[in-house]
């Protein structure tokens, strides 16, 4: 059976949005903060690590693994989740799907120089503000606003 056609099923069955887990990975630099934010494979939008859920995991420890695969992230998870964004996640065939994104906050303790999607994406480390203003969903936007700046 196709991914879509799991996922529209998955979608019928909850009567609900399908939920993904998101990594918002932080450090501490000159006595700020800042967020790593990482390209999108296909769009190369700004975005935060995130994915499905994992069987077997909490949706923190997924958003931990996420960091790690997409964008070489070694750290722990700093307490629950923020909060949660809504987000439009292009299928292969070129549909739109809603989905919510639970956000989990990571401190980054350092970056790996090997990882699984090296190549596949680009990382950058920018201040919220910078960051609120470059992903592209509102919601997430408002959620970097909201972090401290030092």
């Amino acid at each position: 059976m196709k991914f879509e056609r799991k996922l529209a099923l998955l979608r019928d069955a909850q009567g609900a949005v399908p939920v993904q887990f998101a990594a918002l990975c932080t450090r501490r630099k000159a006595g700020r903060i800042e967020v790593l934010l990482i390209t999108s494979r296909d769009t190369g939008r700004w975005i935060l690590p995130k994915g499905w859920p994992m069987a077997g995991k909490s949706g923190g420890e997924t958003a931990l693994t996420e960091a790690w695969e997409e964008a070489g992230v070694v750290g722990h998870l700093a307490g629950a989740a923020l909060g949660s964004y809504g987000a439009l996640k292009e299928l292969v065939s070129g549909k739109p799907m809603p989905s919510r994104v639970e956000v989990h906050p990571v401190r980054v303790e350092r970056l790996a120089a090997k990882f699984p999607e090296k190549g596949q994406r680009r990382r950058k480390w920018m201040t919220a503000k910078k960051a609120a203003k470059s992903v592209a969903e509102p919601e997430l936007a408002t959620l970097l606003r909201a972090l401290p700046r030092g």
